[in-house]
């Protein structure tokens, strides 16, 4: 299972490291698998299997019954049997399309025909008889299509029997108790399987070296093999060193810290992939010899992944916890704590390559469940200790985090948590799998621990390469150090975790045959009816889609800049139409999706029909405001540009779609109004088809002031204005006698009505230019209050104080007026006051 695993990791990171032009050679064999499974074998005729492949399937599907029924049937014949299974079943898949285009055809010509008459009612004899024909044709068409359909549910059923089978077997051999391992009465057992090999070993060596050819060969290779000794060696002993010589010089040269940090992440993996080259070097020379067995073979055969698995531990626990700070750890630990994470990452690399010597020398199927259980539990027991505490550094992370926020709880991100939660994990299995083994459940703990520590494995290389991925992102786009939060970098990760979920799988110990399973059953999509979706066909309805929408977009961009500035249709008019060609577009790229897909909506026709009444309630104010945008888009009543008020909204229409309108007001705000407002609420538009507008400017004179003149003035003062239209004229009304000035207005047309308030500025400042000029007085509100009783007021303010001096009725007045209230004012001056008006007094 660790073996497998570490397979599945080898090509995922050769898909995620290698350059993407590489990815689909890397995934060829996989698709070239899934399409074998799926396609019909070569030469099987156009109108479905013959006779004699019936035949063989039947021969197959009862064998496969009769080994399903029998208790001691292998796994292994049951895992070949499902194989076979599902080559038939893939066959009869492909089969049920038989004829298809032409049964549709003799659908539709039967549907020509009309209804079938009902009991009791005839039709014309020759109408019935090319019924009766057409029937007899497409039964006909049909029957391949139903036995391929029969033998398809018949392969379906077998293969979900051996697969529940064999699940329940795999369940059974986990929970199989084995002899304690802590017992030393089956020690001898362990001891003596590892005597076994060694004795196998030795005496194939001493087999090989007694034979004179065997010797000669050695001799003819000798050269090759000491050059092979000489490189593997060299490699393993300097090669880390060369590196690490060479990166630091390439650092010296690098220009930011980001491409620095990208050289030594690449030195690092070459720190790991020479001692690697070299122990391959060494293992070729052990190949080259010659004095290889059987076991010798098996063992020399394992040493490729376990020496993997060792490097990749130690290059990933270089990455987790590097000794630079400047390399941005992972995980915010100390520089203590990281040194330590290097060592338990290289020793966890380790184990596994331990565990996988010992499968392949001591294979688990020839020894005692006593002889297992000893050998297991020494790695379980040392990998449940180190992953124990990789889980507690693993932890240290999150709190990391909030001490460096100062304890701010929210400061610790999703990614945070998730470490936090793995690490807790982590310790729970790393102390509950020794447990277990040393209790008897040794395939239990084994199933546990070694693949907890190749998740966290998988996982820590997923980081990397979305680590590597935000850096090579941020060079190419010349981002600063935030980038591996932008877009691309997350969405890399995304991906590379959604692609990591088979391996994750298998590491887990799910069967290869049922990840083709779900491949399978994923290719071959889901029914709607009688039309089948695959995810091919949302590939194709994707890839048309985008085609459509590219070709929308590119022919409103000429469109927009192109043809229609050379007309004369005005800028609203162009937006209208762009969009409208933008909305026609889409729909039509929909359309065309849907149809080349091939999705039959016809079968949806009732459920949407159901769906539509429900929706309906639910989105009708949005289906409104759809509604209203066509036709502000089509009546054009409010273009872009426009200066509109609606309701207590004033300001310029920025932009129109299809829910709703954006309105820009004179405060810079903007405002979203539902485009179903400006259809059935009064809408006011200052420059719907022109910009004319009328402005009215009033202004007050003294009384006295001869209105002629001011007449005279303020007509001088319109026309004078460059903005004033002369067509229709200025003119200046004399409205009325106010109560505090006489009042004029000046009515003008304005050119450009978005320049209200500017020529309204400017005529008041030639107002008051020429008025000054012309000694004119602008009055202002002026109030003389007289009082009728003021020694009322002063005796019931200040009580009797005798006789009154002279001019003490002035004062009085005086004083009474002082004492008096704002509501006293008001009250004198709209009842018990007499009031005059007038200019300056």
């Amino acid at each position: 299972m660790v073996a497998r695993a570490l397979r599945a990791l080898v090509i995922l990171a050769c898909l995620a490291v290698l350059p993407p032009a590489l990815a689909p050679w890397a995934g060829a064999p996989v698709g070239s698998v899934a399409q074998a499974q799926v396609s019909p074998a070569p030469g099987a005729p156009a109108q479905g299997l013959s006779e004699a492949e019936y035949a063989q399937w039947e021969t197959l599907a009862r064998r496969a019954e009769a080994a399903v029924a029998e208790p001691d049937t292998t796994t292994l014949s049951l895992e070949q049997l499902r194989g076979r299974i599902s080559d038939w079943r893939a066959r009869f898949l492909a089969a049920q399309d038989v004829n298809q285009a032409r049964i549709e055809t003799l659908r539709s010509q039967i549907d020509a025909l009309g209804p079938p008459p009902g009991e009791g009612e005839s039709e014309a004899e020759d109408i019935a008889q090319r019924r009766q024909e057409l029937n007899a044709q497409l039964d006909e068409l049909r029957a391949p299509q139903l036995a391929a359909e029969e033998a398809f549910r018949r392969a379906e059923g077998l293969v979900s029997q051996i697969d529940r089978i064999i699940g329940e077997r795999q369940a059974d051999a986990l929970l199989q108790l084995w002899p304690s391992p802590v017992n030393p009465a089956n020690w001898p057992a362990g001891l003596d399987a590892l005597a076994g090999a060694a004795s196998a070993l030795w005496e194939e060596l001493d087999s090989a070296l007694a034979s004179p050819t065997r010797r000669d060969e050695l001799g003819d290779r000798l050269p090759a093999i000491l050059a092979y000794l000489a490189a593997g060696l060299v490699l393993l002993a300097r090669g880390r060193h060369w590196m690490a010589v060479l990166g630091q010089r390439l650092r010296a040269r690098a220009r930011t810290a980001r491409v620095e940090r990208l050289l030594e992440l690449a030195m690092s993996l070459g720190q790991a992939a020479l001692p690697f080259a070299g122990l391959l070097a060494l293992i070729a020379a052990l190949r080259a010899t010659g004095m290889v067995g059987l076991t010798g073979n098996a063992l020399v055969g394992a040493l490729p992944l376990a020496g993997l698995a060792l490097f990749a531990g130690y290059w990933l626990g270089g990455r987790i916890f590097p000794a630079d700070e400047a390399a941005r750890p992972v995980l915010h630990i100390d520089p203590e704590h990281r040194r330590e994470g290097r060592l338990h990452a290289t020793l966890l690399g380790l184990v596994v390559a331990i565990d996988m010597v010992r499968q392949a020398l001591l294979s688990p199927a020839a020894q005692s469940d006593a002889a297992n259980s000893v050998l297991v539990f020494p790695l379980v027991l040392v990998a449940g200790a180190l992953l124990f505490r990789v889980g507690q550094l693993m932890r240290r992370h999150p709190a990391a985090v909030r001490a460096e926020n100062q304890g701010d709880e929210s400061a610790a991100g999703f990614t945070d948590r998730l470490i936090g939660m793995g690490g807790r994990a982590a310790t729970i299995v790393g102390l509950f799998g020794p447990v277990l083994a040393a209790v008897g459940y040794v395939a239990a703990a084994q199933a546990i621990v070694f693949p907890a520590v190749i998740s966290l494995g998988l996982i820590a290389l997923l980081m990397t390469v979305q680590r590597i991925s935000a850096e090579i992102y941020g060079v190419i786009m010349r981002a600063p150090d935030e980038a591996e939060d932008a877009l691309v970098p997350v969405l890399i990760g995304f991906a590379l975790a959604l692609l990591s979920a088979p391996v994750f799988a298998l590491i887990w110990g799910v069967r290869d045959a049922q990840l083709l399973e779900l491949w399978q059953r994923f290719r071959g999509g889901f029914a709607i009816g009688e039309t089948r979706i695959a995810p091919s066909d949302f590939l194709l309805f994707a890839v048309v889609f985008a085609v459509g929408y590219t070709i929308t977009r590119i022919l409103q961009g000429a469109l927009r800049s192109s043809v229609l500035p050379k007309t004369r249709m005005d800028k609203g008019g162009q937006n209208a139409l762009v969009s409208g060609v933008g909305y026609i577009g889409i729909f039509i790229a929909a359309l065309l999706a849907i149809n080349s897909a091939g999705i039959d909506l016809s079968s949806l026709a009732i459920v949407a029909g159901a769906l539509s009444v429900g929706i309906g309630f639910g989105l009708q104010n949005i289906v409104s405001n759809f509604v209203s945008g066509i036709i502000l888009l089509v009546e054009r009543p409010v273009s872009e540009g426009d200066w509109i008020e609606v309701g207590t909204t004033m300001g310029i229409v920025k932009a129109i779609s299809v829910r709703s309108t954006v309105i820009e007001t004179f405060d810079r705000t903007d405002v979203i109004v539902p485009n179903a407002d400006l259809i059935s609420n009064s809408v006011t538009n200052w420059t719907h088809h022109n910009l004319t507008g009328r402005l009215i400017v009033k202004v007050g004179v003294a009384y006295g002031t001869d209105t002629r003149k001011i007449e005279r003035i303020l007509t001088d003062i319109a026309e004078a204005h460059p903005m004033v239209s002369l067509k229709p004229e200025p003119y200046v009304l004399f409205r009325g006698f106010g109560g505090d000035a006489l009042e004029f207005e000046i009515r003008v047309i304005l050119r450009d009505v978005n320049f209200i308030l500017k020529v309204h500025s400017d005529i008041n400042h030639e107002i008051a230019r020429r008025f000054a000029e012309e000694g004119v007085e602008i009055p202002f509100a002026q109030r003389d209050l007289w009082l009728r009783n003021p020694e009322t007021l002063w005796s019931g303010q200040a009580g009797d104080r005798g006789p009154r001096p002279p001019g003490a009725e002035v004062a009085t007045a005086r004083e009474a007026r002082g004492a008096l209230t704002a509501e006293d004012m008001a009250e004198l001056s709209s009842g018990d006051s007499d009031t005059d008006s007038g200019g300056d007094r």
